[in-house]
Protein backbone atom coordinates (compact mmCIF):
# COMPACT_ATOMS: atom_id res chain seq x y z
CA UNK A 1 0.00 0.00 0.00
CA UNK A 2 1.25 3.47 -0.82
CA UNK A 3 -0.09 6.98 -0.63
CA UNK A 4 0.60 9.31 -3.53
CA UNK A 5 1.38 12.02 -0.97
CA UNK A 6 4.47 10.14 0.26
CA UNK A 7 7.84 11.81 -0.44
CA UNK A 8 9.16 8.63 -2.13
CA UNK A 9 6.29 8.81 -4.60
CA UNK A 10 6.96 12.48 -5.34
CA UNK A 11 10.62 11.65 -6.03
CA UNK A 12 9.66 8.69 -8.24
CA UNK A 13 7.20 10.75 -10.30
CA UNK A 14 9.70 13.56 -10.78
CA UNK A 15 12.48 11.12 -11.73
CA UNK A 16 10.25 9.16 -14.09
CA UNK A 17 8.99 12.21 -15.93
CA UNK A 18 12.43 13.80 -16.09
CA UNK A 19 13.54 10.64 -17.95
CA UNK A 20 10.54 10.83 -20.29
CA UNK A 21 11.35 14.49 -20.96
CA UNK A 22 15.06 13.75 -21.52
CA UNK A 23 14.00 11.20 -24.15
CA UNK A 24 12.17 13.95 -26.06
CA UNK A 25 8.63 12.81 -25.31
CA UNK A 26 7.50 15.86 -23.30
CA UNK A 27 6.75 19.29 -24.77
CA UNK A 28 4.95 22.46 -23.69
CA UNK A 29 1.64 23.58 -25.19
CA UNK A 30 -1.86 24.80 -24.42
CA UNK A 31 -4.61 22.33 -23.67
CA UNK A 32 -8.11 23.35 -24.49
CA UNK A 33 -11.08 21.08 -24.17
CA UNK A 34 -14.11 19.79 -22.33
CA UNK A 35 -13.16 18.78 -18.81
CA UNK A 36 -14.95 16.83 -16.07
CA UNK A 37 -13.74 17.96 -12.65
CA UNK A 38 -14.93 14.73 -10.98
CA UNK A 39 -13.08 12.50 -13.47
CA UNK A 40 -10.05 14.77 -13.65
CA UNK A 41 -10.28 14.06 -17.36
CA UNK A 42 -10.94 15.65 -20.72
CA UNK A 43 -13.60 14.40 -23.12
CA UNK A 44 -14.40 14.69 -26.80
CA UNK A 45 -17.84 16.16 -27.41
CA UNK A 46 -18.92 12.91 -29.10
CA UNK A 47 -18.19 10.99 -25.88
CA UNK A 48 -20.47 13.19 -23.76
CA UNK A 49 -24.16 12.68 -23.04
CA UNK A 50 -26.07 15.21 -25.13
CA UNK A 51 -22.71 16.78 -25.93
CA UNK A 52 -22.48 18.45 -22.51
CA UNK A 53 -22.55 15.89 -19.68
CA UNK A 54 -19.90 13.55 -18.38
CA UNK A 55 -20.93 9.97 -19.29
CA UNK A 56 -19.80 8.73 -15.86
CA UNK A 57 -20.97 11.47 -13.49
CA UNK A 58 -23.89 12.91 -15.45
CA UNK A 59 -22.70 16.42 -14.66
CA UNK A 60 -21.99 19.16 -17.17
CA UNK A 61 -18.35 19.42 -18.22
CA UNK A 62 -16.59 22.76 -18.41
CA UNK A 63 -14.49 24.31 -21.13
CA UNK A 64 -10.92 24.62 -19.88
CA UNK A 65 -7.78 26.11 -21.43
CA UNK A 66 -4.41 26.07 -19.68
CA UNK A 67 -0.68 25.99 -20.26
CA UNK A 68 0.46 22.38 -19.85
CA UNK A 69 3.19 19.91 -20.65
CA UNK A 70 2.26 17.02 -22.93
CA UNK A 71 3.43 13.46 -23.45
CA UNK A 72 3.91 12.61 -27.14
CA UNK A 73 1.55 9.59 -27.02
CA UNK A 74 0.86 9.91 -30.76
CA UNK A 75 4.39 8.64 -31.45
CA UNK A 76 3.52 5.31 -29.83
CA UNK A 77 0.61 4.15 -32.00
CA UNK A 78 2.58 1.54 -33.92
CA UNK A 79 4.73 0.43 -30.98
CA UNK A 80 1.55 -0.16 -28.95
CA UNK A 81 -0.10 -2.09 -31.79
CA UNK A 82 3.06 -4.18 -32.17
CA UNK A 83 3.17 -4.81 -28.40
CA UNK A 84 -0.47 -5.95 -28.30
CA UNK A 85 0.15 -8.26 -31.25
CA UNK A 86 3.17 -9.79 -29.48
CA UNK A 87 1.23 -10.05 -26.17
CA UNK A 88 -2.30 -11.13 -27.17
CA UNK A 89 -3.28 -12.16 -23.64
CA UNK A 90 -2.11 -8.95 -21.96
CA UNK A 91 -5.66 -7.61 -21.62
CA UNK A 92 -8.55 -9.90 -20.82
CA UNK A 93 -11.34 -10.52 -21.58
CA UNK A 94 -10.99 -10.24 -25.35
CA UNK A 95 -13.70 -7.57 -25.50
CA UNK A 96 -11.62 -5.25 -23.34
CA UNK A 97 -8.49 -6.02 -25.38
CA UNK A 98 -10.44 -5.14 -28.53
CA UNK A 99 -11.63 -1.93 -26.89
CA UNK A 100 -8.04 -0.95 -26.09
CA UNK A 101 -6.96 -1.78 -29.65
CA UNK A 102 -9.87 0.27 -30.99
CA UNK A 103 -8.72 3.28 -28.97
CA UNK A 104 -5.19 2.90 -30.34
CA UNK A 105 -6.29 2.31 -33.95
CA UNK A 106 -8.63 5.30 -33.67
CA UNK A 107 -5.59 7.54 -33.45
CA UNK A 108 -3.68 8.50 -30.34
CA UNK A 109 -3.47 12.13 -29.39
CA UNK A 110 -0.78 13.57 -27.17
CA UNK A 111 -1.90 13.79 -23.54
CA UNK A 112 -1.41 16.39 -20.87
CA UNK A 113 0.93 15.38 -18.06
CA UNK A 114 0.80 18.66 -16.11
CA UNK A 115 -1.64 21.21 -14.81
CA UNK A 116 -1.08 24.90 -14.23
CA UNK A 117 -4.60 25.81 -13.10
CA UNK A 118 -4.41 23.88 -9.80
CA UNK A 119 -1.96 24.12 -6.91
CA UNK A 120 -2.28 20.67 -5.33
CA UNK A 121 -0.13 17.91 -6.71
CA UNK A 122 3.47 16.98 -7.32
CA UNK A 123 5.51 19.94 -8.60
CA UNK A 124 7.03 19.71 -12.07
CA UNK A 125 10.75 20.25 -11.38
CA UNK A 126 11.50 22.10 -14.61
CA UNK A 127 8.41 24.38 -14.61
CA UNK A 128 7.42 26.52 -11.65
CA UNK A 129 3.65 26.75 -11.23
CA UNK A 130 3.00 23.35 -12.84
CA UNK A 131 2.03 20.13 -11.07
CA UNK A 132 1.78 16.69 -12.59
CA UNK A 133 -1.65 15.69 -13.85
CA UNK A 134 -3.33 13.39 -11.35
CA UNK A 135 -3.77 10.42 -13.73
CA UNK A 136 -0.16 10.42 -14.82
CA UNK A 137 0.95 10.69 -11.20
CA UNK A 138 -1.41 7.88 -10.13
CA UNK A 139 -0.21 5.49 -12.84
CA UNK A 140 3.40 5.96 -11.76
CA UNK A 141 2.28 4.85 -8.29
CA UNK A 142 2.50 1.24 -9.52
CA UNK A 143 6.25 1.48 -10.02
CA UNK A 144 6.76 3.59 -6.89
CA UNK A 145 5.21 0.81 -4.80
CA UNK A 146 7.73 -1.74 -6.09
CA UNK A 147 10.79 0.42 -5.55
CA UNK A 148 11.26 2.55 -8.67
CA UNK A 149 13.79 5.27 -7.88
CA UNK A 150 14.80 4.11 -4.39
CA UNK A 151 15.06 0.29 -4.28
CA UNK A 152 16.48 -1.15 -7.50
CA UNK A 153 16.66 -4.72 -6.17
CA UNK A 154 12.97 -4.72 -5.21
CA UNK A 155 12.02 -3.08 -8.50
CA UNK A 156 13.94 -5.68 -10.52
CA UNK A 157 12.23 -8.46 -8.56
CA UNK A 158 8.72 -7.28 -9.46
CA UNK A 159 9.07 -5.54 -12.83
CA UNK A 160 7.72 -6.22 -15.44
CA UNK A 161 5.39 -8.85 -13.91
CA UNK A 162 2.42 -6.55 -13.37
CA UNK A 163 -1.24 -7.52 -13.27
CA UNK A 164 -4.06 -5.02 -12.96
CA UNK A 165 -7.67 -5.65 -12.08
CA UNK A 166 -9.55 -2.56 -13.09
CA UNK A 167 -12.92 -1.00 -13.63
CA UNK A 168 -14.16 -0.60 -17.19
CA UNK A 169 -14.28 3.19 -16.93
CA UNK A 170 -10.50 3.46 -16.62
CA UNK A 171 -9.46 1.13 -19.43
CA UNK A 172 -8.01 3.99 -21.52
CA UNK A 173 -5.71 5.04 -18.69
CA UNK A 174 -4.44 1.56 -17.86
CA UNK A 175 -4.42 -0.17 -21.25
CA UNK A 176 -3.30 2.69 -23.48
CA UNK A 177 -1.60 5.39 -21.39
CA UNK A 178 0.08 3.07 -18.88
Amino acid sequence: YIRTTEPRHHRAVQTFLERVRANGHIYQGTYEGLYCVSCEGYYNEADLVDGIQCPIHGRPVEHLAEDNYFFRLSAFTQPLLDWYEANPNAVQPDGKRNEALGLIRGGLRDISVSRSAVEWGIPVPWAEGHVFYVWYDALINYVTAIGYHDDRERFDTWWPAVHHLLAKDILRFHCVYW
